[in-house]
């Protein structure tokens, strides 16, 4: 061999343990995190959560490949809650994905530097999770799946079903629904327009759901609107079976609980925010800041009607109803 060809040879040999070097730097593994208020066996909080993979996979990214995610679920407990967001911060993620304003609130007090994405959150302006929607400003943005004047919607949609009820309340708990006075005050608002007496049916235990609802029981024109929070994700199949008994009509924020056996939803589509969710997710890790990212509202909103639970309650659901529906449940 020649001396020229050689030393190419070996030239070449020398530099390509730096082009491996360069390749692994630029496909290395990426963490994020993603911190749930409900629990982990709920399967529409997986239904969620596959979708967000989803929308990460369409963008490039390979869950357990490319990108790690660490799972945490506090099931409606804000001290567990305060506990796994301590955890993730220290792990330590480079973006987290917060579902709901529990987890907002508690990603806050532990971290002002690493990114949060938000989903299904109530009003993140008045909450002071960003200083703006269109440049939130500090390390915080995401997806607001609900505004305050949802609650006259509900109303209108409850008085069409039902058109007997004239007491309707409010249920929440305001432990893990900090927004939850700000639904109650448009709540009280809107029902002027409707002759509804409202009120609220404030829990802080799933003990007190049944009181709650054999109130609301009491007669024919009893009502209740179910407000999207922590407790009253996690206790909805009591929330749902109790309504049945004491036959009182409800409607609730998401198309889950129509699907579980409740009379009617109306609210955002929660699997299309979490897809839309980690177009964010995405853009944060290959350097844009959470600061500079508006918040974003949703953009698409689902009806379900459960005709086997209106029939159950003797109602007649009017036909104009079933058509404007984006689904029957029969």
């Amino acid at each position: 061999m020649r001396r020229r060809e050689f030393i190419t040879l070996i030239g070449g040999a020398a530099a390509w343990p730096l082009t491996g070097r360069a390749q692994q730097a630029s496909t290395r593994v990426r963490q994020i995190a993603v911190l749930l208020r409900v629990a982990k066996d709920d399967p529409d909080a997986q239904r969620d959560l596959q979708a967000f993979r989803e929308g990460l996979e369409a963008l490039g990214w390979l869950p357990g490949k490319t990108i790690l995610i660490q799972y945490r679920y506090a099931s409606a407990d804000p001290a567990q809650m305060d506990a796994y967001a301590a955890e993730l911060v220290g792990l330590p993620a480079e973006v987290i994905l917060a579902g709901g304003s529990l987890a907002v609130a508690a990603l806050r007090k532990a971290t002002q530097t690493i990114p949060i994405v938000f989903v299904r959150v109530a009003d993140p302006l008045s909450q002071g999770f960003v200083a703006s929607l269109a440049r939130p400003g500090g390390n915080v943005t995401g997806f607001a799946t609900l505004e305050y004047a949802l609650s006259g919607k509900w109303l209108e949609l409850l008085k069409t079903i039902a058109p007997r009820i004239s007491r309707v309340a409010l249920m929440f708990n305001p432990a893990t629904s900090p927004y939850g006075q700000g639904f109650l005050d448009a709540f009280e608002t809107a029902a002027k327009s409707f002759a509804v007496r409202p009120s609220g049916a404030l829990l802080r235990d799933p003990a007190e759901i049944e009181g709650a609802m054999s109130a609301l029981g009491q007669g024919e024109d009893g009502g209740l609107i179910v407000l999207p929070d922590a407790f009253t994700d996690v206790y909805r199949d009591q929330i749902i079976k109790l309504a049945a008994r004491y036959r009182v009509a409800t409607i609730y924020g998401y198309r889950y609980f129509t699907e579980a056996g409740g009379l009617i939803s109306y609210g955002a589509k929660s699997a299309d925010t979490y897809r839309r969710a980690a177009t964010y997710v995405d853009r944060i890790l290959k350097g844009e800041k959470p600061a500079d990212l508006p918040v974003q509202r949703p953009t698409t909103f689902e009806l379900t009607i459960n005709l086997t639970a209106a029939k159950a309650l003797g109602l007649d659901v009017p036909v104009h109803l079933q058509q404007l529906a984006d689904e029957v449940i029969e």
